[in-house]
């Protein structure tokens, strides 16, 4: 901390110091004012002419909450910095120190983590992600440091101080999207102190990586930021080669002005694991031919049954620059510019029992087909946002007010289905996983283009009708617009006007205890993620008449509570919620194809329990669960019947009743901590396959750390303990497995 320097006090604040000591600023400033002014007074009678000089108080930001802990208390998920319990929904947070115990490097492991998150197995090797069997990767709805991030592509931890979850509609907050929730990715950021890291692992899968996280104080209130990481790994056929660096700059951190610059790189060169193909268990028999019963994963999860040739190619690169205004302690405007350009591009192998196949027949010569699924896509992304907060009185209440603007153009070249031009990649057989053979690819690619534009306004106030009572009320009015030109040069073009409203009650009878009640809406427009790759816009086309169909609508209803126990070191959640989309777009794999009316209509209906923190000052906890008793199509055109795609009565895909998360970690004694966890999902239907059924699962996880000294710590993993067999991302004709067994040994090293 800087000590006073004159006679006169300037005061800044900085909200990360607020949150590390909330009522230092005023009272230290305060008491500076009065010794100061103490000091001057005999300076002041000899001469009332002098000037007071500034003084400037800062301190440093606590840099490793995330690192350090399992529970953060403090989120910008719900704009600005919100203390957890005065979010009227539900919020996961998966902080840096539980994504190191459990060695996540990949952001879909990370959300595995999370209860009600489910996977479907896109039809070219996307993972779209669904949140109590609502898609979030179709609408665009995960976002890195509050904007959004591009979707259909790879993305790592290595820069990631935290992963927060908000769950439930949330357009009023983020625009298009969020029917089932939000995925927020935190950027590690600089912080006023020298600490360097780095970290070096091997394991299973001939795998080795190695990150590298800098942070040099460059001045009194400016810092920079270096990560870097590279990983590579065969995983018996299916490889994973990245690298990453992400640099960063801050400058008057704690001051009443705030910059920053941040650049961020990631690639990939991969080669996927498409799909294994499942047997179905009817009762009687397990064939891959059987029409109804329970998913039966047979071939080994570390098998690779695609060409050499296959690649998965991502690039990630963005540019952000950052500027805070502090006005005084309760207020604050924070701009955030960010351009980047995205690129993915996949040619892989769909694995199928070349006949009908059943289990008893299964044997290594059993022949495999391999056919391809290709996709290719670029996108440039721009994204200006300003934030405003401010707490004040007015007509005697406080007020907490957020509002703010934000403008998003998304420029993209797509191809969905680039196969064409492939020569045959011929069979297989099951006993000769990776069996070395690979195609020449000669293709010749053309291009989807689009371009989309999104304007939003918001404002939301949090009224303090008494010391223990709020409520809140905002409203969003969002202009959404976009141009399609197809190959052909066929075009189409659309634009929408959108509002959506939020209002919620918050008690807090203690300093405690919250209880909440809110209610939000959410909708997609016809020019969301998954339709920006369509194919043929020709008047009249299933497309074309695809994005001239209105917007989707969504609402959630939530009741929830929220208590800080076991001394304040543990945060307690549990929610009752109801979220239901209505006016369904009915051209996703539940429905018909063609259909393009909004009759649909689904809901779920379910409990949240989260619970993050401390039990004692050895043990801590992660858990989450989510339950969800109900999840029904309500209204479809589609008639429930046979084996084919969900209808009307029957239960959402990809929404199991159960799911749950936990990971607890002891420190035995100074040198060692141990740690386990499991990750359970209930059963559940694909999409499209209504009587097919994933069966349960639950995967359990191991690690002992041992620390050596101050600056060296051992760490021993095992994931999947047991080496169960799953089926993990689901699509209607195929499963990806989850990963098999891996064990792998880590070298921190702190200086």
């Amino acid at each position: 901390m800087e000590h006073p320097k004159g006679t006169s006090v300037h005061q800044t604040c900085s909200p990360e110091l607020a949150a590390k000591t909330p009522s230092n600023l005023l009272p230290l400033a305060a008491l500076m004012l009065a010794g100061s002014m103490g000091a001057a007074q005999p300076a002041l009678a000899q001469s009332e002419e002098k000037t007071l000089k500034t003084v400037t108080v800062k301190d440093t930001q606590d840099p490793n909450l995330s690192k350090e802990s399992l529970l953060v208390k403090q989120t910008g998920i719900a704009k600005g910095n919100q203390q957890l319990k005065d979010i009227p929904q539900t919020v996961t947070v998966m902080t840096e120190k539980l994504i190191a115990d459990r060695n996540y490097d990949d952001f879909r492991e990370v959300l595995k983590s999370t209860a009600g998150v489910t996977f479907q197995a896109g039809e070219t090797g996307e993972e779209d992600v669904r949140m109590r069997g609502f898609s979030l990767g179709q609408a665009g709805d995960i976002y890195v440091d509050g904007l959004r991030d591009a979707p259909l592509t790879e993305r790592d931890t290595f820069n990631t101080d935290r992963v927060e979850v908000l769950k439930g509609s949330a357009s009023m907050l983020f625009g298009k999207g969020s029917t089932g929730g939000v995925v927020n990715q935190v950027n590690k950021q600089p912080f006023l102190m020298d600490q360097n890291e780095t970290n070096v692992t091997i394991g299973s899968g001939q795998m080795r990586r190695i990150t590298g996280d800098f942070n040099k104080q460059t001045g009194e209130s400016s810092a920079f930021r270096l990560n870097v990481m590279t990983h590579e790994a065969d995983n018996w056929g299916a490889k994973a080669d990245k690298k990453g660096i992400a640099g960063a700059y801050r400058t008057g951190i704690g001051e009443r002005d705030e910059y920053s610059v941040g650049l961020y790189h990631l690639e990939t060169d991969g080669r996927p694991l498409y799909n294994h193909p499942w047997m179905i268990d009817n009762g009687t028999s397990t064939a891959s031919s059987n029409g109804s019963g329970v998913i039966v994963p047979v071939l080994n999860a570390k098998n690779y049954y695609g060409l050499t040739s296959d690649y998965l190619k991502t690039q990630t690169s963005y540019l952000t620059l950052g500027h805070t205004h502090r006005f005084n302690q309760d207020s604050a405007l924070k701009t955030t510019v960010r351009y980047g350009h995205y690129e993915r591009d996949l040619l892989a192998s769909a694995v199928r029992f070349t006949t009908a196949t059943s289990l008893s027949s299964l044997n290594g010569n059993t022949p495999l087909s391999r056919s391809f699924k290709a996709r290719r896509g670029e996108s440039d992304v721009l994204q200006v946002q300003s934030d405003y907060n401010n707490n004040f009185e007015w007509m005697g209440r406080k007020h907490e007010l957020i509002a703010g603007v934000d403008y998003t153009q998304d420029k993209a070249l797509r191809n969905n289905s680039a196969a064409t031009g492939l020569s045959s990649a011929g069979p297989t057989t099951v006993g000769t996983p990776n069996d070395g053979v690979s195609i020449t690819d000669n293709r010749q690619m053309a291009m989807n283009r689009f371009e989309a534009e999104n304007l939003g306004l918001y404002a939301q106030d949090t009224i303090n009708i008494t010391q223990q009572f709020k409520v809140l009320g905002g409203l969003r009015l969002d202009r959404f617009s976009a141009k399609y030109r197809d190959t052909s040069n066929n075009s189409f073009q659309m634009s929408e006007n959108l509002w959506s409203p939020r209002i919620g009650a918050i008690w807090q009878p203690t300093d405690s205890a919250t209880y909440y009640t809110s209610y939000g809406t959410s909708y997609n427009t016809s020019g969301d993620t998954y339709q920006f790759a369509l194919g043929s816009y020709a008047p009249g086309s299933n497309n074309a008449k695809t994005a001239n169909t209105a917007p989707e609508k969504s609402r959630n209803i939530e009741v929830g509570s929220k208590f800080e126990i076991f001394e304040k070191k543990g945060l307690l959640g549990i929610a009752l919620f109801h979220s239901e989309k209505y006016n369904e777009r009915n051209t996703d794999a539940d429905s018909a194809a063609a259909q393009q009316l909004l009759s649909g209509k689904r809901h779920a209906t379910g409990m949240e329990f989260n619970f993050a923190g401390r039990l004692t000052p050895a043990w801590e906890m992660f858990y989450n669960q989510t339950w969800i008793p109900e999840a029904t199509i309500d209204e479809s055109n589609i008639v429930a019947a046979g084996t084919g795609a969900q209808g009307k009565g029957d239960r959402s895909a990809l929404t199991p009743k159960h799911s749950a998360s936990l990971w607890t970690t002891f420190r035995i004694n100074p040198l060692w901590r141990l740690g386990s966890g499991l990750n359970y999902r209930g059963e559940q239907n694909p999409d499209g396959a209504r009587t097919k059924t994933a069966a349960a699962f639950t995967t359990v996880d191991a690690m002992a750390e041992c620390t050596l000294n101050d600056a060296n710590v051992l760490k021993f993993n095992i994931s999947n303990l047991t080496n169960k067999l799953y089926a993990d991302s689901l699509y209607r004709g195929f499963y990806a497995p989850g990963a098999p067994r891996r064990v792998e040994l880590s070298w921190k090293s702190m200086f």
